[in-house]
């Protein structure tokens, strides 16, 4: 859901960026996303955009890894057809594969059968050349999983251009996105000492992540719920719902507490799991001002005398 969401946010705020990118050369002004949902049966996919260019449609699919069931091949054969039928246009394909791999399937471009040959563009972002990326503010997020020699000197490189960025909210938005994305590549540590995580935090890809998270915790305790019965069934799902709401955004302020002041004792972090869901959402604004224990410490007593 991280990297759906991310994606997602890229490809809505910076459709022109792809488009040049992959059609290599400047798009039309009239650019439009389309709904994922096609007729016959719907489907819906993750990580899956139709981008409306003039007189062509561009359909990218972003995939961590090439296991799909259906196959992929068969999927985007599916797609074409589906579009196809609707629009009647010029349809140009692209899967971009994120995650390095030597597996077969991140080799295919095609569906073969009898009487029947299909092909599609597939991109292994690790193959790509950075520069372009690098160019491009709504494309540095994938820059850093571009190919390089020296992955860290990749990843300094796209920190120096997201600070360059004048528009603060645009630069914390990239700079979640980037985030993100590179823990696909590079480890937690190496990402945080480039890159300020309270910015992430303050960003809007961000936020849709944590609502989406607690939106997701209550579908699957509605569904839960109905399945067990009723009233009965209904409270429990929407009860486990919230518990799961609330166990994601503690174990996020726990994460955050630790990075921030290192390990803290199991005293205060028993104290931690007895606040409210409410009561974490104060602590996650108030932790970004905290430089010590001790300022954890304060905070929480000073909550519990209230």
């Amino acid at each position: 859901m991280t990297y759906d969401s991310t994606l997602k946010y890229l490809v809505e705020q910076y459709p022109q960026a792809f488009t040049r990118w992959l059609f290599n050369q400047e798009p039309a002004e009239d650019i439009e996303i389309l709904n994922t949902e096609l007729s016959t049966e719907p489907i819906r996919a993750d990580a899956l955009f139709f981008v409306r260019v003039a007189d062509a449609i561009l359909h990218l699919e972003f995939q961590t890894l090439p296991q799909s069931e259906p196959p992929l091949p068969l999927r985007m054969l599916d797609y074409w057809v589906r579009l196809y039928r609707q629009y009647r246009c010029d349809i140009e394909q692209v899967i971009i594969f994120l995650k390095p791999s030597r597996l077969a399937g991140v080799f295919v471009n095609q569906f073969t059968e009898r009487n029947l040959s299909f092909r599609y563009r597939v991109i292994r972002i690790w193959e790509c050349d950075p520069q372009p990326l690098l160019t491009t503010p709504g494309l540095l997020p994938l820059a850093v999983l571009a190919q390089t020699e020296v992955p860290e000197t990749l990843l300094s490189q796209v920190a120096a251009r997201i600070d360059m960025i004048e528009d603060r909210q645009q630069q914390r938005n990239l700079s979640a996105c980037v985030q993100l994305l590179a823990g696909v590549k590079f480890d937690e540590q190496l990402i945080q000492a480039y890159f300020r995580e309270d910015m992430m935090q303050e960003s809007v890809v961000y936020q849709r992540i944590i609502r989406q998270g607690l939106e997701q915790g209550l579908e699957q305790g509605l569904e839960q719920g109905l399945k067990q019965g009723l009233k009965q069934g209904l409270e429990q799902g929407l009860g486990q719902g919230l518990e799961q709401g609330k166990r994601n955004e503690l174990n996020l302020i726990i994460r955050q507490i630790n990075r921030r002041l290192g390990e803290i004792n199991p005293q205060l972090q028993n104290q931690i799991e007895q606040l409210s869901f409410q009561q974490l959402e104060d602590l996650g604004e108030a932790l970004l001002d905290f430089e010590t224990e001790v300022d954890l410490t304060n905070w929480l007593n000073q909550f519990r005398d209230k």
